[in-house]
């Protein structure tokens, strides 16, 4: 049952909160999520201080917080399956499989876009 009073700012508030939540428990509960975020937050300075223009920067800045949303997705995904049941299920493996592929796509996107950016910078 949906609120009376869930609307305007407070929805706005509310959903900030569940956002939150959403933080802790994937730091708290997914390895992968809080590898790539450790190495985004090591990264984000780099990026930061790095002799480019303001769009390779964007770009670079743009890659990691790309990798952090698709992990995150594909930790919902693992979740939604997972809850579905633990038997062992051609379209379950799919899913984790198709959503695992998207982590590995943002982070080959990640990788080239930093290296194609950074490589003249070091000759």
């Amino acid at each position: 049952m949906k609120p009376e009073n869930n609307h305007g700012i407070k929805r706005v508030f509310r959903a900030t909160g569940f956002s939150i939540q959403g933080l802790k428990l994937a730091w708290r509960c997914e390895a992968a999520f809080r590898q790539e975020l450790v190495l985004a937050l090591f990264m984000l300075p780099i990026a930061t201080f790095l002799d480019v223009s303001t769009v390779e920067r964007i770009l670079l800045i743009m890659t990691l917080f790309i990798v952090l949303i698709v992990e995150l997705l594909n930790s919902a995904i693992e979740a939604v399956v997972d809850r579905i049941g633990d038997e062992i299920h051609p379209l379950s493996g799919q899913a984790k499989d198709i959503a695992s592929a998207a982590v590995f796509l943002s982070l080959l996107l990640c990788g080239i876009t930093w290296m194609m950016i950074i490589w003249p910078l070091l000759y």
